[in-house]
This record gives C-alpha cells, structure tokens and sequence, in this order.
C-alpha cells in the first residue's frame, strides 16, 4: 500500500473517529437527559415536594485561597474539677394548653357522695375539659298569629293581619341558610362528596336524596350568581392580577364513563386580597383572552406560553415568576452541583431582600426603593452569568433547561421591579389552587361543565374568604340570610372582604 492510500485510510479513519466521537456525544447527553427525567419522576412518585436550598457554608466566613497542612491534635490532658453551684427551686409545670376564652361553657358541679350536712365549703377545683357535640339538625318552626278585627269577622275574604315570613335563600324551601351554608361547605372547604354527606345525615335520621341536594345547590349558585359577576369585576378593575390554571377532569354526557379535561384558572389580586376563578373546557388562550379582554395593569404569570400574548397589549405590563425560574436550578443540584448552587445563592438573595422588606413591614414606596438598591445588582450578575453558562451548557442538560427557561423570560422577570405593590413570584395565585388539587382526590371529577362552573364559583368566594381570615361559614351563612332582599348595586357589601359578621 502506498504512502497516498494510507492518508487517504487515515483521513477515512479520523472521519470516522469524528462521527463516533459526536455519535458518543449525542448518546451521552440523551443518557443525561434521561437520567434526569427518570430522577425527576422518582422525586414526584417519591421524594419531597419543597423546594428548600440551604447553602453549605456561611457567606460571611471567609475561604483561604490556599491548602493549609493541619497541625497533629496534642495530646489531650485530663483534670479534675469541682465547684458548688446553688440549688434552683424547679418551677411549677405550666400544665396543659390554655383553652378559647370565647367558647360557652357548661358548668356541672360535682358534690361528695358522702353526707355534707352541717359542713362549710372552704374552696373548690376547677377541671376544664374540650368537649364536642356533633352538629345538630333541627326544626325551626316559625308561628305566625293572624288578626282580625271584628267587624271583618263574616268577611270570609278577608286575610286580616299576619306577620311576613323572614326571606329564605331557597322560596318555599324546607333547608334554611345554615343547612345550606354548611353543605357547601362541606364540599369545596372540606372536600365532603354529596354521599358521603348524605351518609352522615342518615346517622342522624333523616333521609335526604341527593336530587334534593343537588336541587338546593343549583339554586344556592343561581342567588349568588350575581355576587360572583361583582366579584369577577372586583378582581379585574385592581390593575394588578396573578393567574395561573389546574386541571379538573369532568364527566363527559356523550361518553359513558368517560371524562374531559377541563381548567380552572384562577385570577388572584394581590392589593385587595380577592380571588376569582373561571372555568374553561380547554387551556388554550380562547379563555382567558376572553376575561382579560378589558383588563389594564400588571399582569403576572408562569412561563406558559398562551400568557406571551398579552404582553404584546399597550395596556398591559407582564410579568414573570421567580420561583419558577429558580424552580429548573434547584432540580439541576443533582447534576450540576457548583453552577446550580451558585445560581441558588442568587436567588435566595433576591428572596432575602423580600424578607427583609416583610419584617421591616415596608410600604410599596420603600420597597421599591430597596429592590432598586439591594435587588437590581444581583438581577444584573445573574442575569450575564447565566447568558455565559447557557453558551457551555448542553441544551438538554437540565442546566441547560435552566437557563434557556430565564434568558427569553429575563426582562418579565425583572418587571417586578417596576413597582413596590409588585410581588416577585407568582406563588399567591399557585396556593389558591390547593384546594381544588385537594377536592380533585375526593370527588375525582365534575359531574358536568355547569358542575364545574359552580365549582369555580364557591372557589373563589372561599379562597377570599382564607385570604381575608374570615369564616366562610359565618359568611355564607349571613350572605344567604341577606341576599335574596338586598339591593343589586350594593352586592358589594356582601364581598367577603366587606361584610361584617
């Protein structure tokens, strides 16, 4: 073989040892890749849902740049010591937890069994004790004397005088405002499916179908359906909204048996404490393009990308969320430890910063200030270190998922900054969904598109309720009672946040 076929075998050769090498890059990075999402999946199935970083060393100690031998620990020497110390008198154990001062109290006296007679009391022992009575189901009877005057009496037509009736959520309705309060309750506070409270009234002794049920809920939710229009116009005239959406299955009638997927999606206003919820057959942009149609001011969201759109609008400013921009570094750790933990370190930073404003209890102008002064800075060094590592990162990495999420996201990220009332995430919008995740494992799915829009409803006047610390019962109970009398354009007096109990 000459020397021009053996360069030629050669080149063929190094040709080749290329292809193997990009071919073993490629496998290499497709094992990554699923070594990821199979960690990923086992961390869902199996691991902790918090996403808590704690840095390994403090950032006040100082690191020597250089190896340091250490010395040999000398030997240890043994001495004896002793010293008197006075003797402390051990105090009373506090006893048990102090009980509400705001429950009744039913007081039961117990005498001896043995004969007092002739003997003086010199004191007593008060035991307290936390005691339930289920709740109750009772009649509640309303008497009405009708009068007449006497020379009416042999005007057989006559109705004389009677007193009217207290309104009733329901006309002609035999469930009065708490039964009704507390079946809702029951089902989008506590997550109760209707049979298994149909179960619990039978343990009481009464028998109560569930068409009655259903019937009582259809018309609960056609009196507060205006109250629920006056809330969604509440939320959307804020000027500042988070949404965010969640899957609820629902029963499709074509279909025996089989479901659909549809969404809540939830729009909360951070200035006002108000939440609003509103069903959709699907998670496409029809649906909230068609709520948010009016809507100016702030609007912040995930990284979905039916939520670009709106950012186009002059009227609206979007934002994104830092958790989850942060959310893709921490599931780096495992894989990229340094880079994943620096970027962790910035942006427990920028969360410190959040922190400090919340203690010192800042108002919106101070707040501002302090992001401007403290947050920017670190906004600006994330922001170039993680263009620079998205250039060396594989782009199937999960350190390169982590920086591609950010880079086209950056300047909604950093819009947070635009104004102190401003949160930096999206996290008041994602807590309000627990309780439909909650509901989902009990009743599993809507019975049908209108079921879920009621759902949708009692959501949103409950989520206020928790974000205003008010009793939802309590609440609902008075709206029922007051509702079907009250006047129209005054329905906001009823919003949970208005209504005083």
């Amino acid at each position: 073989m000459g020397f021009e076929e053996l360069m030629e075998a050669n080149k063929k050769l190094e040709s080749q040892l290329r292809l193997y090498e990009s071919l073993n890059s490629s496998l290499e990075a497709r094992i990554n890749e699923m070594q990821f999402q199979l960690g990923q999946m086992k961390r869902l199935l199996f691991g902790a849902k918090r996403e808590r970083f704690i840095q390994n060393r403090d950032e006040n100690q100082l690191v020597l740049p250089f190896d340091v031998e250490q010395e040999e620990a000398p030997e240890k020497q043994q001495e004896t010591i002793t010293y008197v110390r006075p003797k402390t008198k051990r105090e009373n154990h506090p006893g048990r937890m102090a009980l509400p001062s705001h429950l009744p109290v039913e007081e039961i006296v117990i005498e001896p069994e043995e004969d007092t007679t002739g003997m003086e009391c010199i004191g007593k022992e008060v035991t307290d004790q936390l005691e339930l009575v289920p709740a109750r189901l009772f009649i509640k009877r309303y008497i009405r004397p009708k009068y007449i005057r006497p020379e009416d009496e042999e005007a057989l037509a006559h109705k004389g005088i009677i007193a009217e009736l207290p309104t009733s959520p329901i006309e002609k309705g035999i469930a009065g405002p708490g039964l009704l309060a507390q079946i809702m309750i029951d089902k989008f506070v506590d997550h109760l499916p209707i049979y298994r409270q149909i179960g619990r009234f039978k343990r009481e002794g009464i028998k109560i179908p569930s068409s009655t049920i259903n019937g009582w809920q259809e018309a609960v939710c056609n009196l507060l359906w205006p109250l629920y229009e006056n809330l969604k116009h509440r939320v959307l005239s804020q000027g500042y909204i988070q949404a965010d959406e969640t899957p609820i299955p629902v029963l499709d009638k074509s279909k025996k048996g089989k479901t659909h997927q549809g969404y809540h999606w939830v729009y909360y206003s951070p200035l006002e404490k108000t939440v609003f919820f509103d069903y959709n057959k699907g998670r496409s942009r029809e649906g909230p393009a068609k709520l948010l149609k009016n809507f100016s001011g702030y609007l912040q969201t995930d990284g979905y990308k039916v939520y670009d759109s709106f950012g186009g609008r002059k009227s609206i400013t979007h934002l994104n969320c830092m958790a989850h921009a942060r959310r893709g570094f921490e599931k780096a750790l495992d894989y990229d430890k340094a880079k994943a933990g620096y970027a962790m370190g910035m942006f427990q930073k920028l969360y410190d910063i959040e922190r400090k404003a919340k203690l010192e209890n800042m108002d919106s102008e101070q707040r501002h200030a302090l992001r401007l002064n403290e947050a920017l800075p670190v906004l600006n060094e994330l922001g170039k270190w993680i263009v620079e590592t998205y250039k060396t990162a594989l782009p199937k990495s999960a350190m390169g998922k982590a920086t591609a999420y950010c880079i086209p996201r950056w300047d909604k990220l950093m819009n947070y900054l635009n104004d102190g009332s401003l949160e930096i995430d999206n996290n008041f919008a994602e807590n309000a969904i627990r309780p439909i995740a909650l509901g989902r494992k009990n009743y599993l799915f809507a019975g049908s598109p209108r079921g879920a829009e009621r759902a949708a409803m009692f959501y949103s006047f409950f989520g206020t309720c928790k974000k205003n610390n008010v009793n939802p019962f309590e609440w609902l109970k008075k709206v029922l009672e007051v509702i079907p009398g009250h006047k129209v354009n005054r329905l906001d007096e009823l919003l949970p946040q208005n209504l005083k109990i």
